[in-house]
């Protein structure tokens, strides 16, 4: 009870927050530096406009840079762009329209006539003040970007269903981007080496969703993700002033559908666990098979996706054969440069292999805000809901998630926490002998943590740590302990350009 009135309460205080700090000729401060090309060592001027760019529409996918965009950076360790060289006051707001000639070595926004930072993962946006890291670069005609990141991580989730194990979680991603004909085309492929902890991936208290072996649900542990995480293309085109289309392909990919991934925004990526609420929100962000259009006109979004509602298999490095049968659409809105919304809905055709006949239709919405603080400090919470409607299978109830995480980089130390509110129905298998199977329970968590950076060159070397409680109904307690915890040790190497 008490995480979702911290839930509630924060929700509701967030949205109104974001618009006060975003009115017109707020001072924002400077804001944590950005990456950019090593033969370009030179710092831009603060607080400036950039010109107009000859091409607006040339795209670049920020957060679907990874598990690392919008990592707080660390004090004085990239001789980057400074993020002040966009006058944050004079755009918080406005119709988004300064954005639009934002250009870090020919790379702008991915999907339309709007700067590069308000693009997160898959096709999704995010508040245009939000931070970003990467080594940035320009070959010929091609504008590219790499980002990436390794976690090594001693994991102790407690209790009589908890166990412990070291494990590496790790991310690569290259793009590319350049103009094509009258419009831009940009290049993808995001990788990572985490089959290699395991197919029954990492332990996770209250964690559900997929199959380690083909064969039993993953409970209490969460899924390794796949070698090929994303392997897309994207071509936007201006249809008239301040409006373009766009048109973006992945195999695998991501849909239209829900928020920005855990993984690919500020506020979530600090912490390295997943969150419970996962398959409620963003479980959809490798999918093998994935085709969206849309339109944006200034800070408006409409999108539409068909995919494979097959979520995949237990064979973490292969490419699994696209089905193309499910569907999703979004709206998203910036209104100012330091809020962004969504509300998504999507037919997932037989998510589950171990239940074959069950179809899921899932909603969402959420609220990203996020407020730069001055040089290598910035402020950014989400908060998102998610339902799952289940039909033609053995889950027959819909259940519900909330989510609210935070994270606050105050110069080489980042803060963080998440609550998470959500109905469980796997935690105890579907069928069988146990007088808990197939029930719904309403479960919390809470956790807490923080990291401190060191930087090395490009890089930067994270030391941190976190600790989860958990809030559960009398009748699953004498399983998971009535004094439940668990914790995380982490260190994690990333770059930053």
């Amino acid at each position: 009870m008490l995480i979702r009135t911290f839930l509630a309460a924060t929700a509701l205080c967030t949205p109104a927050t974001a618009l006060a700090q975003s009115m017109p000729g707020m001072d924002m401060g400077g804001h944590p530096h950005q990456a950019q090309s090593p033969a370009e060592a030179k710092p831009a001027p603060k607080r400036t406009t950039a010109p107009p760019a000859a091409d607006p529409h040339a795209g670049m996918d920020h957060d679907a840079i990874s598990g690392m965009a919008g990592t707080p950076a660390v004090q004085g360790e990239m001789p980057a762009t400074d993020h002040g060289t966009m006058d944050h006051g004079s755009m918080a707001g406005s119709d988004n329209s300064a954005m639009a000639g934002m250009d870090m070595h020919g790379m702008k926004g991915m999907l339309g006539p709007y700067g590069m930072m308000r693009d997160a993962s898959g096709t999704a946006w995010q508040p245009d003040s939000s931070p970003m890291w990467a080594i940035m670069g320009r070959h010929g005609a091609w504008s590219t970007m790499v980002h990436g990141y390794a976690t090594l991580v001693y994991d102790n989730q407690g209790g009589p269903r908890g166990d412990e194990k070291s494990f590496v979680a790790s991310m690569l991603m290259g793009m590319a981007q350049r103009p094509i004909g009258h419009g831009t085309l940009t290049l993808k492929a995001m990788g990572s080496l985490d089959p290699l902890m395991g197919k029954a991936g990492y332990p996770l208290l209250l964690a559900t969703g997929e199959t380690a072996d083909g064969r039993t649900e993953l409970v209490d542990r969460q899924h390794p993700h796949d070698a090929f995480m994303e392997l897309s293309a994207t071509y936007s085109r201006s249809l008239g002033r301040d409006l373009a289309g766009f048109v973006y392909l992945g195999l695998p990919g991501e849909p239209a559908l829900g928020p920005a991934t855990y993984m690919h925004r500020f506020s979530g990526v600090a912490n390295p666990e997943a969150p419970i609420s996962h398959h409620w929100l963003d479980s959809t962000h490798v999918t093998f098979g994935v085709a969206t259009a849309g339109l944006v006109y200034k800070g408006l979004k409409l999108e539409g996706s068909v995919f494979t509602g097959r979520e995949p298999d237990e064979n973490r490095w292969n490419i699994e054969r696209p089905r193309m049968d499910s569907w999703s659409v979004r709206v998203s809105v910036n209104p100012t440069a330091n809020l962004s919304a969504q509300v998504s809905h999507g037919f997932l055709h037989s998510p589950e292999g171990l239940h074959p006949g069950e179809d899921v239709r899932r909603s969402s919405a959420s609220v990203t805000w996020n407020l730069p603080l001055g040089d290598d400090r910035n402020w950014q919470s989400t908060f998102a809901w998610g339902r799952n409607d289940p039909a033609g299978g053995d889950h027959g109830h819909v259940t519900d998630a909330f989510l609210l995480d935070s994270a606050v980089q105050l110069g080489r130390w980042t803060l963080f926490g998440r609550a998470e509110n959500v109905d469980k129905d796997e935690l105890f298998g579907d069928e069988g002998g146990d007088p808990l199977a197939g029930r719904v329970f309403n479960v919390g968590k809470l956790s807490l943590g923080g990291y401190h950076s060191i930087p090395i060159g490009k890089l930067a070397l994270d030391l941190g740590g976190l600790v989860s409680r958990y809030d559960l109904p009398n009748d699953i307690r004498p399983r998971y302990g009535s004094d439940l915890s668990s914790f995380m040790l982490f260190t994690r190497i990333r770059i930053v350009g």
